[in-house]
């Protein structure tokens, strides 16, 4: 029974929940670390035009962006590495949407 009540829940879903209840499970690292990969992505782009223009102002203010986006990176994973993932079944416990089985009837 708790195959089928993990194969209900989306990504999208445990994305939503893991926005709404404490903790971080898988699929919202996940979709974090696909953010990084694009702000990476952006910045790299962002470096190059920098170095084609030759303006040393605008590679001082993208190099910091870099170095900002890449410290929070580390720190994200030092501190997921110390507090681990959430299941999301917790999560949907902690904000009472795990369905209940009742045994009255």
């Amino acid at each position: 029974m708790e195959k089928k009540q993990r194969s209900e829940i989306s990504s999208t879903e445990a994305v939503l929940l893991g926005a709404l209840a404490p903790g971080v499970n898988a699929p919202t690292w996940n979709a974090l670390r696909f953010a990084f990969l694009l702000l990476g992505l952006c910045l790299t782009f962002m470096l190059s035009i920098a170095f084609t223009s030759g303006q040393s102002m605008l590679l001082f203010h993208v190099g910091f962006l870099i170095v900002i986006a890449s410290s929070l990176f580390v720190l994200l994973n030092w501190f997921l590495a110390q507090t681990g993932l959430v299941p999301v079944e917790t999560q949907m416990q902690e904000l009472n949407l795990a369905p209940t089985t009742d045994k009255s009837n």
